[in-house]
Order: structure tokens, then C-alpha cells, then sequence
């Protein structure tokens, strides 16, 4: 008789299920987990060394074992390929970032609030 993973019964609270927007994700790690701060882009501004500056809400942070990354990765590669074949789309070929380019009044202002 062969070990079943075990089934798991998600149960979603109300208040969650809107869920947040994101458009920017950071991953870092720790030795005994990873972190994934999940963000929304408020603004891009020009450095002054020429470089565009982007500023950003933290909607979520989430924090997992070593051991689900490997089964997230998985499960995005899958839930891709699937989205691909789906919308006919591709992964953009180009680095155009979602997020608008700064202005050259954006450089002058901007609260700093991240």
C-alpha cells in the first residue's frame, strides 16, 4: 500500500477573500525560511545617478519553509504553461516594467513614504 500525500481542506475567511493586489514581489531568505514581500508600486522616481527608483506598499508578507519553495515553483510552472496555452500569450520578450517611467517632476517631489 503506497502513502497518500495528504488531502488538504483550504478554508479561505471572508474578510480574505478580495485577496490584494500586487505588482511587485521581493524574495529573500533566511537558513530556515523564505520571504516574500508581496507589493504595489506607488511611484517611480529618477535617481540622481540616472537610475529610475521605484517605491512601493507592502500588501503581504509571507514567510515559508526551505521545502515549499520547490512545490511552489512547480506549481507556478504548471499553472503558467496552462495560462499560456489558455490566452495564447508568452512571457514579454522585451523588459518593459508594469509600472510607469518617471517624470522628470517626480524626481523633484515624492513623499518617500514606501
Amino acid at each position: 500500500m503506497s502513502a497518500q500525500p495528504p488531502r488538504v481542506r483550504m478554508n479561505l475567511p471572508e474578510a480574505q477573500a478580495g485577496g490584494h493586489f500586487a505588482d511587485f514581489v521581493s524574495v529573500s531568505h533566511q537558513p530556515g525560511y523564505f520571504t516574500l514581500d508581496f507589493a504595489v508600486v506607488t511611484f517611480a522616481q529618477q535617481a540622481d545617478d540616472g537610475a529610475t527608483e521605484l517605491n512601493a506598499q507592502v500588501v503581504s508578507r509571507i514567510r515559508i519553509m526551505p521545502e515549499q519553495v520547490f512545490e511552489i515553483m512547480k506549481a507556478l510552472e504548471g499553472q503558467l504553461s496552462r495560462w499560456e496555452v489558455e490566452t495564447g500569450r508568452r512571457a514579454p520578450t522585451t523588459e518593459t516594467p508594469p509600472w510607469p517611467s518617471p517624470s522628470p517632476s517626480d524626481s523633484e517631489g515624492g513623499t518617500g513614504d514606501a
